[in-house]
């Protein structure tokens, strides 16, 4: 049985993190009683079949704060039965979490008339220090947008059972800003430019036209197979550091073209050397 607790600040992402989990073949449920668990994996062992075999539970501030102090041994207990546990913890700056809050006008768990917003959050930070002291993945979302995040918890938290470096590779566009927490961030806008060609200017580097035309020139050509042998060089030196993920950005101007043909050739050049490649072109959205 595969099974990750997925915890953190009110307005940090868990429900976003929670989903992507759910996406990815997991049976997720939220807001769970601590003192719930154990009979929930009791029946799932008395049901075996795939709904059980993957499961993400959802634990916050809104479980009693006596549950959550004795989650270290909650967490010991299950690790005890041999069950593959994983804890993810998503936190955020106090400023970031309160604009989220007046942005969505959404009230929080911890929020009353004796109570601010603001002191509410210091609360709740307090409250689940338990369970951040014991995060498997603490995830920072500070400066994290919403595909930022679910790309992130791919990468930043793998299947459970497999081992070796994850990598995402990212496009991007210059224009819209460098990317956030990136490890290798390579620059290609002073190769050719598609966006000059009016029949090639509407589509994306993943459509055919455009990668004909890619493979056509020479210097995009020279431009992939140096920054392929920089990486193949250096990725194993990343891996031997016991580093769980890396993410190579390549940018150009608007990332329509350059950056997110490069992008995809590194991943089929790289497909199957790690245990999870992600592939994320930040400004398809995709």
């Amino acid at each position: 049985m595969r099974l990750v607790i997925v915890s953190g600040l009110s307005g940090a992402g868990k429900s976003v993190a929670l989903k992507q989990y759910e996406d990815r073949g997991y049976y997720c449920i939220d807001n769970i009683p601590l003192d719930l668990v154990q009979p929930l994996l009791s029946h799932a062992v008395d049901n075996p079949g795939p709904r059980y075999r993957k499961l993400a539970l959802g634990i916050d501030a809104r479980c009693d704060p006596l549950e959550i102090e004795r989650f270290p041994a909650v967490l010991e207990a299950l690790r005890g039965q041999a069950i593959d546990v994983r804890v993810l913890f998503l936190t955020a700056d106090d400023s970031v979490i309160l604009r989220r809050y007046n942005e969505t006008r959404r009230r929080h768990p911890l929020d009353s008339a004796e109570v601010s917003l603001l002191d509410a959050i210091r609360l709740e930070r307090k409250l689940l220090k338990p369970v951040a002291d014991l995060a498997d993945v603490p995830l920072d979302t500070t400066t994290l947008s919403l595909y930022d995040l679910r790309a992130a918890v791919d990468v930043h938290l793998p299947e459970p059972g497999t081992r070796g470096l994850s990598v995402l590779f990212l496009s991007f566009g210059f224009k819209n800003g460098g990317p956030e927490g990136a490890d290798f961030v390579f620059d290609a806008r002073l190769l050719p430019n598609p966006h000059w060609v009016p029949d090639l200017r509407a589509l994306t580097g993943r459509d055919a036209p455009v990668v004909d035309w890619f493979r056509g020139q020479s210097v995009v050509e020279a431009f992939f197979e140096d920054t392929r042998a920089y990486l193949e060089r250096w990725l194993p030196a990343v891996e031997a550091q016991d580093r769980a993920y890396v993410t190579i950005a390549i940018g150009c101007t608007g990332g329509q073209h350059r950056s997110v043909y490069l992008i995809e050739r590194m991943k089929q050049a790289f497909d199957g050397r790690f245990p999870q490649i992600v592939v994320k072109h930040r400004e398809l959205s995709a």
